[in-house]
């Protein structure tokens, strides 16, 4: 998959986020039935939607794509509808209207709260996982892909690689509580339904618009202070999440199969600010400094099973510098990579 050089539009970054890779289409041809997309409103849900999409046509398939959301956001909407994909506009939390949603055979579970969580912690636990038990019944009959965190588990020694999937979890503050709550829902009712199914621990996907690389390229070209406090991180382009979520139907079993997903390095915060510094030619400002800990998943098992990444760090870094540098627009939401309390 050749990628460009650079990215100068919103347009051409939707397209390089949705491009299928051979194994993607494989996965999507071999797939029987349709798939459903719960909670795809948010930062990934489009452009995953978008990727399956893309999959099918390369395919030369019948499949639908069915995107569901409340969408708050209607011309987003409008666009996953020109593209071919269905949208139903859904309150997951009202029964009714969960119940109404199409029986489907292949499920994927966006649906989440982080962002805000403090402070709500009743809506927080009634989504992260009050929730997954309501789609698990609803969806007995389908296999259900479904997204987690890497903030299940503790914080650990940045000398040992991260956490892998048979590692303990211990996680730190109410909403990584409650995204653990969300694994255990789902796999009670993976295994009294016979519900075959995969749990994505994803940390940190990477887009132009959001995450790790752009709060950090911001700060350094806004010559403001990089916070070390959590110094070492790991993160993977949204677009190679996306199709490891997808090939994920490939592992589903009952119990679930926990895969972690993010890219293969531990990246050091000084020293992508310090590249950051060298591109934008502006001396990196630093405060606090690095632990000796940090929240860091190993994603070996994944990349043994679906390969490494398409994207490169390196690449990553080069594309968010010049978005940074053109003022490409943002989704304003920065990540809080550098908590180490849980409180988001």
């Amino acid at each position: 998959m050749k990628l460009p050089t650079l990215i100068q539009t919103v347009t051409e970054l939707d397209e390089v986020l949705s491009r299928p890779t051979a194994t993607v289409v494989e996965t999507i041809k071999n797939l029987d039935g349709d798939i459903l997309l719960l909670g795809a409103g948010g930062k990934m849900g489009p452009s995953l939607a978008e990727l399956a999409q893309r999959a099918i046509t390369a395919a030369g398939i019948n499949k639908k794509i069915i995107a569901v959301s409340r969408f708050s956001n209607h011309a987003e909407r409008e666009r996953l509808q020109a593209l071919g994909i269905e949208t139903i506009a859904c309150n997951l939390l009202d029964a009714n209207e969960l119940q109404n949603l199409p029986e489907t055979e292949n499920v994927i579970y966006l649906a989440g709260m982080k962002f805000g969580a403090t402070g709500k912690a009743a809506e927080t636990w009634a989504t992260n996982t009050f929730l997954p038990g309501m789609v698990a019944q609803k969806f007995r009959n389908s296999r259900v892909v479904l997204f987690s965190t890497g903030n299940v588990y503790p914080l650990t020694s940045i000398k040992f690689g991260g956490s892998t999937e048979d590692d303990a979890t211990n996680p730190i503050g109410e909403y990584a509580q409650s995204a653990l709550g969300r694994e255990r829902i789902f796999e009670y009712f993976s295994r009294t339904l016979q519900i075959p199914g995969a749990v994505i621990r994803l940390n940190y996907a990477i887009d132009l618009r959001y995450g790790i690389l752009l709060d950090v390229a911001q700060k350094v070209f806004q010559r403001q202070p990089v916070d070390l406090a959590m110094g070492q991180v790991n993160v993977i382009w949204q677009g190679d999440a996306n199709a490891a979520v997808l090939r994920a139907f490939e592992i589903c079993q009952t119990p679930p199969a926990i895969l972690n997903v993010t890219g293969p390095e531990t990246v050091s915060i000084r020293q992508l600010a310090k590249k950051f510094g060298a591109i934008f030619q502006v001396e990196s400002i630093f405060e606090n400094a690095e632990a000796d800990t940090a929240l860091l998943g190993n994603a070996s098992r994944c990349h043994q099973l679906f390969g490494y990444p398409a994207v490169s760090l390196q690449q990553m870094i080069e594309w968010i510098a010049h978005w940074v540098k053109i003022s490409g627009p943002t989704l304003a939401k920065p990540t809080h990579y550098e908590t180490r309390d849980g409180k988001f």
